[in-house]
């Protein structure tokens, strides 16, 4: 499948690495500028830059556990680009925390943390940028959600949660958009190779973990990026509000 963003301008969120990095590679890849947003780590921030197809491209780092860092961060990429066409809210958290065992101070800070990382500041800045969206005429927002917003993580419930309420908010802006020409999408991966999954790939129940496929292993960060700009393409506008299994049939529903 061909892909052509020529002259469009994408906004990826936590791209520096995995899923983000490979997302905004194939993005340059084809014809897109892309805004890559980082929290710390500036040396893997301009390692991505470096690795992308020549084009408009630009670094912006921004914190997204405050409000002011994130209306900062969705007009400082509007400034940048004058434009914004596409965002993909992908920048995420996962923390284990046993519920069972953990304190209530301790609880509060992880559920809080992870909330706020991983439905608030997508859903505050999937209102800012659509809004400008608007006013250009439309545009897409598609978010990284997880199978764990449906199966369940018992060991992560927060982070469930936060996948799931993403889910839910991006199908209500579907519907809220959508005649004003912005589409929203949810692509839902399951364990997907990254530095955030190598412990867990490379510990005792890694072969169990790639076994939940039939294909015996785990996505590649270029299948889910396939994904995002397949829905990313024109022509699947009707398509709004849909959730995108990409678990290589790990948990079906």
């Amino acid at each position: 499948m061909t892909f052509d963003f020529s002259n469009k301008t994408v906004l990826i969120t936590g791209a520096s690495r995995g899923i983000g990095r490979k997302t905004a590679e194939m993005f340059a890849s084809a014809g897109a500028n892309v805004i890559i947003h980082y929290l710390h780590n500036e040396k893997a921030a301009k390692s991505c830059l470096n690795a992308l197809k020549p084009g408009n491209h630009h670094l912006l780092a921004a914190p997204l556990d405050t409000t002011i860092g994130i209306v900062s961060l969705a007009e400082k990429a509007i400034q940048m680009a004058g434009r914004i066409d596409l965002l993909i809210n992908n920048a995420g958290i996962y923390e284990e925390c046993d519920l069972t065992h953990e304190g209530m101070a301790s609880w509060m800070s992880h559920w809080e943390r992870t909330i706020q990382i991983n439905l608030t500041a997508s859903s505050h800045l999937s209102y800012l940028i659509s809004n400008h969206m608007i006013s250009m005429g439309g545009g897409k927002i598609i978010n990284i959600s997880s199978r764990g917003a449906f199966r369940g993580e018992p060991m992560a419930p927060a982070y469930a949660a936060s996948k799931a309420g993403m889910n839910a908010f991006g199908q209500s802006l579907a519907k809220a958009l959508a005649p004003h020409k912005v589409y929203v999408y949810m692509v839902a991966p399951g364990f997907v190779e990254t530095e955030m999954s190598r412990a867990a790939l490379d510990g005792p129940f890694g072969n169990d973990i790639r076994n939940q496929s039939p294909f015996g292993r785990v996505a590649t960060t270029q299948d889910i990026a396939h994904a995002v700009l397949m829905l990313a393409s024109d022509g699947n506008e009707f398509m709004t509000g849909t959730i995108v299994d990409v678990n290589g049939a790990s948990y079906l529903r």
